[in-house]
């Protein structure tokens, strides 16, 4: 998996009752844009996340 600052995430829910996290990628560790990812979730907390089978990528469009 790879990303860039800017791409969004989702990591979906694992249960019914869970709703899924969405947050905006605000720095790559990994090199070439892999793994592990800064991410500031929408209520404002930022936390260093690896990337699960739950986890979804929206890459931001260049212009």
């Amino acid at each position: 998996m790879r990303a860039r600052p800017g791409d969004r995430i989702i990591i979906r829910g694992r249960t019914v009752e869970t709703p899924d996290r969405h947050g905006e990628i605000i720095e790559v560790r990994g090199e070439e844009g892999e793994p592990p990812y800064r991410v500031r979730f929408g209520e404002g907390h930022e936390s260093v996340v690896y990337p699960g089978s739950d986890f979804v990528v929206e890459h931001a469009e260049t212009v």
